[in-house]
């Protein structure tokens, strides 16, 4: 059970609307780094442990050097995240690129940054070394297919998921890069995601200890270091629970002790990509009710949409909502809360329990604090919203101003119409 609350009054937040329209983003600061920090000092006990925030959930420059003020490095998959971490000062080792189907140049600005490569497909090996040398550090991610009995509504099923290679590709890809020079191995898998099930997560980590000592066997190297990916959950709803990362962090010390050590692997980086578990429950999208409709359903309108969180649209997710100012009122009201996109599935609830709400009340969407603003667009010609960050003291910057038209319409030339 976790229960779902929010870091500031009705006063403060319509304090906070009255200087920044609604809707908008923000983020808990104190939350967000109490939160790293425990999971740091969880695995203070392995000799290296690093988590590398992964930048697609909340790509912010401010979230990011919040972060890595704390130790924490980057998960890039594409160009801009990779320009972000350069514009915030994360280069070398402090980040992981992990992408597929990858253009040379994103490659190419990787390995200017120093990254650590994470390569999805052994074909990759070729592809890379038609346009240069290949990098002495190099990692390959693995896709374990039907020995994982499950997987999830958002990765699916590794056998049918898009990621990573299969075992003896992994075998085949390390000699190749072991006789083409290359000095330094790592492993990487995902094989879920928002995972809540601690035993799974652990398992993983099991499985991965295994394959760096059957690597070793069979290849002849030592893995150096080892990415667990970003699969730690987040409870959306109010009856799940979120991970212990104490026990998370006991369960990977049991199978380290039993199988690591005694191959002569216990000095490997242990990593984690964690971006949903780390900023996910302390993003609120806040936005305010507009309209009322009563027809076959009760709808409540309001001004943010789809764009502003794609998370409940495209997965059915529930994202739990409170009324400011009716966070004890009884929920005796059946709602759908909607936006204004030319799509139905453009909601943030279907027939929700919620208090009587009125035009004008401020409705505060829980957990978008990743796969939130980052997952926005411009369809209907909808403009993303700002992004703010709320700091201890109650004061709030903005970290990212809303979108304009003109921002919009930047890319068309109206000249030659």
């Amino acid at each position: 059970m976790n229960k779902k609350t929010v870091p500031f009054t009705e006063q403060q937040i319509r304090d906070i609307i009255a200087k920044y329209p609604t809707p908008f983003h923000i983020y808990d600061e104190k939350a967000i780094v109490d939160n790293v920090r425990k999971l740091i000092k969880a695995f203070s006990w392995a000799p290296d442990f690093k988590e590398y925030f992964a930048v697609k959930a909340t790509p912010n420059p401010y979230l990011m050097r919040l972060l890595q003020a704390e130790g924490v490095g980057a998960d890039c998959s594409s160009m801009a995240e990779l320009v972000l971490c350069e514009k915030v000062g994360i280069t070398g080792h402090d980040i992981v690129f992990s992408s597929n189907d990858t253009p040379y140049e994103e490659y190419k600005k990787a390995m200017e940054l120093g990254a650590l490569i994470n390569l999805d497909d052994i074909t990759m090996i070729e592809y890379l070394e038609t346009y240069g040398p290949l990098p002495e550090w190099i990692c390959a991610r693995y896709n374990p297919g039907p020995l994982l009995k499950e997987g999830n509504a958002i990765i699916g099923t590794p056998e049918e998921a898009k990621y990573g290679m299969t075992r003896e590709q992994i075998f085949e890809a390390f000699r190749i890069l072991k006789e083409k020079g290359v000095k330094h191995f790592g492993l990487h898998t995902m094989v879920v995601s928002n995972e809540l099930n601690v035993n799974g997560l652990i398992n993983t980590a099991k499985m991965m200890f295994e394959l760096a000592v059957d690597v070793q066997k069979n290849v002849g190297i030592d893995i150096e270091f080892l990415d667990f990916g970003g699969g730690i959950g987040l409870p959306y709803k109010p009856e799940q629970s979120f991970i212990d990362y104490d026990e998370l962090s006991k369960g990977i010390q049991a199978h380290y002790e039993e199988i690591m050590v005694p191959a002569g692997l216990g000095n490997i980086r242990m990593s984690f990509e964690c971006g949903r578990a780390i900023t996910g429950p302390y993003g609120y999208l806040v936005t305010t009710a507009i309209h009322h409709k009563h027809i076959w359903k009760e709808y409540i309108g309001v001004d943010a949409c789809m764009a502003n969180l794609m998370r409940p649209g495209m997965y059915g997710s529930y994202h739990h909502i409170t009324v400011m100012g009716k966070e004890n009122a009884p929920k005796d009201h059946i709602y759908d809360v909607s936006g204004s996109l030319c799509e139905n599935c453009d909601k943030f609830a279907i027939d929700r329990a919620l208090p009587e709400i009125n035009d004008g009340d401020v409705l505060v969407i829980h957990d978008t604090g990743a796969h939130g603003h980052s997952m926005g667009f411009n369809y209907n010609g909808k403009l993303r919203s700002a992004e703010l960050l709320l700091h201890a003291d109650g004061s709030v910057t903005q970290i990212r101003r809303a979108e304009t038209l003109d921002d919009l319409f930047a890319t068309l030339d109206f000249s030659n119409l």
